[in-house]
């Protein structure tokens, strides 16, 4: 527990000092974060104009995408905010910054994520929550108490999944060294993919992001159960229900990759 609280402690003064940066150009920072805003929300006009062609999407109905679209991104943003800036560690490795990380007295993993604390990534997850509204206000739904308490859920659940991808993707770059754009294709790509419903989808896939890369279960097989609809891979009803265990067995082997790449490094030699 006093690892957990140093981390903390590491993390809330690294991020502070990077808001106190960002809060000295206010107008710039409103800025900013309009344009983020602006900017992710282009994904989800993409999705209004398909449906401007189409009534459905695999079968579902806009109201219901809007829905799968506001938890992935919301869920994507909150692990963005926090965990987002784990890509700059190739770069700090090949120029030898992240030596001086090693020997500060604070646990490396909560610099790295604190490391370029970029607020303005609050863009990201206000668009996923207008989206996740209308989506929530439109979906027809018989919304029971074990329903409205999944939505939360899933929203936390997703958020830590998508953390241990970004800690995974940092530690494979201590193999790589240069693997930003892969660890992306998992964390940007994984959000993307989780906006379309999951009936698009070969099955095949689709047991490749349930069992081996469970991003299905940031939205996917909880949504099918709050709008009564079956999973494609007839998982049971319970499924729905184990979101929050697959994030915190996603964090297991996440937390191995980084300590077993943090033992292997062996600085740049400059």
């Amino acid at each position: 527990m006093s690892g957990a609280g140093e981390a903390l402690r590491t993390y809330r003064l690294i991020a502070g000092m990077w808001i106190r940066s960002t809060m000295t150009y206010r107008a710039s920072f409103v800025v900013t974060v309009f344009g983020n805003l602006l900017v992710t929300g282009l994904d989800f006009v993409a999705i209004l104009l398909m449906f401007s062609q189409v009534d459905s999407l695999g079968g579902w109905p806009l109201a219901e995408v809007a829905f799968l679209y506001g938890l992935s991104a919301t869920a994507f943003g909150l692990a963005d905010l926090t965990f987002g800036s784990m890509d700059v560690l190739g770069g700090r490795m090949r120029d030898g910054s992240f030596d001086t990380l090693l020997v500060r007295p604070a646990p490396v993993l909560a610099q790295v994520a604190a490391d370029h604390f970029a607020l303005r990534r609050l863009g990201r997850i206000t668009q996923g929550v207008l989206v996740l509204g209308w989506g929530l206000s439109a979906v027809d739904v018989d919304w029971t108490l074990a329903k409205v308490l999944l939505v939360p859920v899933m929203v936390v659940s997703g958020g830590v999944i998508f953390c241990a991808l970004f800690v995974a993707g940092a530690a494979f770059q201590f193999l790589a060294q240069d693997a930003a754009e892969v660890q992306n294709a998992f964390t940007y790509g994984g959000t993307t993919l989780l906006q379309y419903p999951p009936t698009v989808f070969g099955k095949d896939f689709l047991r490749g992001v349930t069992f081996m890369l469970p991003l299905a279960f940031v939205n996917w097989v909880p949504a099918a159960y709050v709008l009564e609809r079956p999973y494609p891979l007839d998982l049971p009803q319970w499924a729905a229900f184990t979101s929050p265990l697959v994030a915190a067995a996603c964090c297991v082997p996440a937390g191995l990759a980084w300590r077993a790449g943090l033992r292997s490094y062996r600085s740049t030699g400059s």
